[in-house]
């Protein structure tokens, strides 16, 4: 579904992202991680038009997108959560749903409800708490029923027990149908939803294989668990 052949961005001279080749399958989820800067939005924000390739190609669906506006990407059916939620702070639970491409008020109470929000629909979104308003980025994003979702830290700053609910969540109404690929520094969440997982690191890949296979990874052990310990949480 998701082809990426020697895709490369450079920013201002200096290299983002350097020759990432990977391939998502259909209805499949991948994991993406690796330290703190080493790459994994900058890559979600290239699938999605944010950032223009330098070279290479990105292939959705046989068709190249690398140059194409992010409403065009949209439109092809891909969408995406950010690391930090984009919400209408001042409107309803509710509305924040049906304003994305004007969706219905039961196509929104119906996702509402498959994500545990229903009782809390007409709450406006900046009362929210952190985990519910992560379930309500979740539904804006579901709203677009895309065929490839991407997932930026849908567990961060959650705790243990909300993680657990969230990977629950995604498994039970993120993956079905679909293909995702999930960035994530909590490697329970990863391993709990991803056969196969992506490691980068300054750019680069530097690992590729089931969760069990990366962790064990000697250089994946240096330079991601190594400097930062609490992404095994």
């Amino acid at each position: 579904m998701l082809v990426l052949e020697n895709a490369s961005l450079r920013l201002g001279g200096v290299t983002i992202l350097d020759t990432i080749n990977m391939r998502v399958g259909r209805r499949e989820t991948l994991g993406l991680i690796g330290p703190n800067g080493s790459g994994k939005s900058s890559l979600l924000n290239v699938i999605t038009g944010i950032y223009p390739l330098t070279e290479g190609r990105i292939l959705f669906c046989g068709q190249d997108v690398a140059h194409l506006a992010p409403h065009q990407i949209v439109a092809r059916g891909v969408a995406r959560t950010a690391q930090t939620t984009r919400l209408f702070e001042r409107l309803s639970v509710l509305d924040n749903v049906r304003a994305v491409q004007g969706g219905t008020r039961a196509a929104a109470q119906a996702l509402l409800e498959q994500v545990g929000l229903l009782e809390q629909r007409f709450m406006l979104a900046g009362a929210l708490s952190f985990a519910q308003r992560r379930r309500l980025d979740l539904a804006r994003a579901l709203m677009l029923n895309p065929s490839l979702l991407l997932l930026d830290e849908p567990a961060a700053s959650l705790t243990a027990s909300e993680t657990e609910d969230m990977a629950e969540l995604l498994a039970e109404v993120a993956v079905p149908g679909r293909a995702l690929v999930v960035i994530e520094h909590k490697i329970r969440l990863i391993a709990a939803l991803c056969p196969r997982v992506v490691v980068l690191h300054m750019g680069r890949q530097i690992a590729e294989g089931s969760p069990e296979q990366v962790i064990a990874h000697e250089t994946v052990q240096s330079v991601y668990f190594g400097a930062e310990g609490a992404g095994r949480a």
